[in-house]
């Protein structure tokens, strides 16, 4: 029997998916979690063979959850099932140590062998997905990105204090739309698309100090 933990921050998609598994002879649903933080404790106390792990949640991401839950419990492979296909999610996600990479709108069967073969320890990855990584690898390395800027760097450091843009242009006497820029700029550098990522990517890089200090 396959344990499962299904993670995912809509109620409706984890009951959905509990109740598809849950009918399934070979797979048991060990349990449910609404962010990473949550599944990160359910791996603990559950133990399951595979987590289903959604990508965008609050707390604590998919990325972050599935980092923590390969580095400290090997023994359960983490499978993400998401609507994002882009490069840089699909990426964080392998980094992360992610065993493998399923969309939701995979068909019913191939999400059941999927969660099998992860089980098993072999790689899963999505059709579309598998076709991005391949054509990322087929594409020459792209020099390495500038550094941010010192400006852009105070402009995060606003985004980290939880400044909005307008806030931020205040503060730092530039408009709103330059705040914009400096922010495009940054997601650009760091390889993200979002402010909180920013954040998070450039505390990991030294950039910015950690929460804190």
């Amino acid at each position: 029997m396959i344990r499962v933990l299904v993670v995912d921050d809509h109620p409706v998609v984890r009951s959905g998916l509990s109740g598809m598994l849950s009918v399934t002879d070979d797979i048991s649903v060990v349990g449910e979690a609404g962010d990473g933080a949550e599944a990160l404790a359910l791996v603990e106390s559950t133990g399951p063979d595979v987590v289903l792990m959604d990508l965008r949640m609050p707390r604590m991401d998919g990325v972050a959850a599935t980092g923590a839950i390969v580095s400290s419990y090997p023994s359960t492979r983490v499978l993400v099932l998401t609507t994002y296909d882009t490069d840089t999610e699909i990426l964080h996600a392998v980094e992360a140590g992610a065993a493998g990479y399923l969309l939701k709108d995979t068909p019913h069967a191939d999400l059941l062998n999927g969660i099998r073969a992860a089980a098993r320890g072999e790689t899963v990855l999505a059709p579309p997905v598998a076709a991005r990584l391949m054509s990322r690898l087929r594409t020459p390395a792209a020099p390495a990105a500038a550094q941010p800027s010192p400006r852009e760097l105070e402009v995060l450091a606003a985004v980290a204090r939880g400044l909005s843009n307008a806030e931020i242009g205040r503060e730092l006497f530039i408009g709103e739309a330059t705040v914009k820029t400096h922010l495009q700029r940054l997601f650009t550098k760091l390889d993200v698309d979002d402010r909180t990522r920013a954040v998070t990517v450039a505390i990991e890089r030294g950039l910015l100090p950690s929460p804190g200090r």
